[in-house]
């Protein structure tokens, strides 16, 4: 019975997360963590179950090993007494059947039938995927090589960063890690990773996989990178460890072919011979991508590059911000301070409270689905790689949370929401992001405009606090806005015109360590005519 409770308790619980795609938000894997607390208690009544029948065949087999040593050695005189020959029939006709009945019970079925019902809901091979790519994500955005993740070495772990638990990899994590970017054709994550689980494995750490599965992984990629002379090194390695590899023999004479040409070429040239260095972040360069600024994007993600000047800094202010004498913001005005100057960001302090937060997201978590973006072409919804991240859109009859956070929003802002877009929540997953992009359609043509217009403006609620990462960027003028729970900010995306501001291009950074919560309030034009006015020139 309480392995049937197990199931019924953990299937409710996790209805809300069936399908893939878990990882992309922290928010549902977190069900995942009691599932798996239910599970291991179902396992232990399992191992409970078959060491009480154990002991019982042990009780039995040492009962009888007394009984057939006396029997044995004087089976005549034994059998003599007529209790020991009644005793024998009924041992052999009916006590040996009950032993066999308690030898033939499985204790396991209940454990494999309630394990086989949560299976269905676990984390499928696109989400381990999913996961691994993550990793490699911060680990790129952030600068972190395979060794701090091996070693779970991660920025924002300070004692006061509420992060309490440290978590290893080991040579096999590392081994699957690089044949996930391997698959991919991702060889310079494959390099990164296949280097580390050598590198664990060299220094003693046992695993399931091989020295000469890792080398062949290694060395394939490390010529797929350019690394000929290193390519070359790795497979007489793995030869001498496996000489009958399939591989290794062949592309070992192939890459001694093109090394003695390289050779030569460099002798001919008089250049100095590179030299050989262990592998580390940095040996091999990052291939190019679809992103034209990526670099900058990820920099600002660090902290760096962030263009905040003194002289910037001198014309940021801080105020109470009344909504133009809105009677329910004059006796308890909202902090503002000003985020950025042009184009000009405010954050409004204590935007939420803490009650609030957590109904909001108690309204979302059951509907959370993975967050879509509109694909440029076509118009169409869809799931794309650059946001990875689950969201929920909740009306404002749903709750009085949500209507009074809509009212808010109206108040302090002086825009109507009577256009706007539902409150959208969103969870951020592992190494969860949105890459550079913008909030306001940029096809003159969208059908989602011919009623109430473009967005106008961006209302940004923070949830949480996060520990490290998940900063909002705006590459184009180097702008860095950190999450702090309970504030929100706000800024235009259109000029008064009706124009796109292309400055407002923003991007919601990789989170690296924490959980990181947020609602949207996009803002439309309609309705707004005589709240904010159109402009006189295009950029006004």
């Amino acid at each position: 019975m309480q392995i049937l409770a197990v199931t019924v308790w953990a299937t409710c619980c996790i209805c809300c997360i069936a399908g893939a795609e878990i990882f992309t938000s922290i928010g549902q894997m977190t069900d995942l963590i009691f599932i798996e607390r239910e599970v291991v208690q179902s396992l232990k009544e399992y191992i409970q179950a078959e060491e009480s029948k154990l002991a019982a065949v042990k009780r039995w087999a040492n009962k009888l090993e007394v009984l057939t040593h006396a029997s044995t050695s004087d089976p005549e005189g034994f059998l003599a007494h007529p209790v020991n020959a009644y005793k024998l029939m009924k041992r052999l006709n009916t006590e040996w059947s009950e032993l066999e009945s308690l030898v033939l019970n499985d204790p396991s079925h209940g454990f494999i039938s309630n394990i086989s019902v949560h299976r269905q809901y676990f984390p499928d091979e696109e989400d381990e995927k999913g996961a691994a790519k993550a990793l490699m994500r911060l680990q790129d955005t952030y600068n972190l090589d395979s060794e701090s993740f091996s070693k779970g070495k991660l920025p924002g772990q300070g004692q006061n960063s509420g992060v309490r638990y440290n978590a290893f990899l080991t040579v096999d994590d590392c081994f699957d890690m690089g044949k996930t970017a391997y698959n991919e054709q991702d060889y310079y994550h494959a390099v990164l990773w296949m280097q580390q689980a050598l590198r664990q494995m060299d220094a003693g750490e046992e695993a399931k996989a091989s020295k000469a599965d890792i080398l062949d992984y290694l060395s394939y990629s490390v010529y797929q990178m350019g690394d000929l002379q290193r390519a070359t090194e790795l497979t007489r390695r793995l030869v001498s460890i496996d000489p009958g590899h399939q591989r290794a023999g062949g592309n070992l004479r192939y890459f001694e072919r093109l090394l003695a040409k390289e050779i030569r070429e460099v002798a001919r040239n008089k250049q100095d011979p590179a030299k050989e260095k262990p592998i580390q972040l940095g040996t091999y360069e990052r291939p190019r991508d679809y992103l034209p600024e990526r670099e900058i994007y990820e920099a600002l993600c660090r902290g760096e590059g962030v263009k905040m000047t003194p002289k910037r800094r001198s014309r940021l202010f801080c105020r109470y911000q009344d909504g133009n004498r809105n009677p329910r913001l004059l006796l308890k005005p909202m902090k503002e301070e000003d985020e950025w100057d042009n184009p000009h960001i405010v954050r409004y302090l204590e935007a939420l409270s803490n009650e609030e937060i957590e109904k909001i997201k108690e309204l979302a978590k059951p509907r959370l689905a993975r967050a879509t973006v509109r694909d440029p072409k076509t118009g169409v919804l869809t799931t794309a790689h650059y946001r990875v991240s689950k969201s929920a859109w909740l009306e404002g009859d749903e709750d009085p949370v949500i209507d009074r956070v809509n009212q808010r929003i109206e108040d302090v802002t002086g825009l109507t929401v009577d256009t706007a877009e539902l409150l959208q929540v969103a969870n951020y997953g592992v190494g969860g992001q949105y890459e550079p992009h913008f909030d306001f359609s940029r096809r003159p043509f969208d059908n989602n405009l011919k009623v109430d217009g473009n967005r106008l403006a961006t209302y940004l609620n923070y949830m949480s606090d996060v520990e490290a990462g998940g900063a909002t960027v705006f590459p184009d003028f180097g702008a860095v806005i950190w999450p702090r729970k309970g504030t929100a900010v706000f800024w235009y995306n259109l000029f008064r015109s009706g124009e796109g501001d292309y400055r407002t291009r923003h991007a919601a950074c990789p989170v690296l360590v924490g959980s990181k919560w947020v609602s949207n309030k996009w803002i439309h034009e309609r309705g707004q005519e005589f709240r904010r006015p159109c402009g006189l020139t295009e950029v006004d």
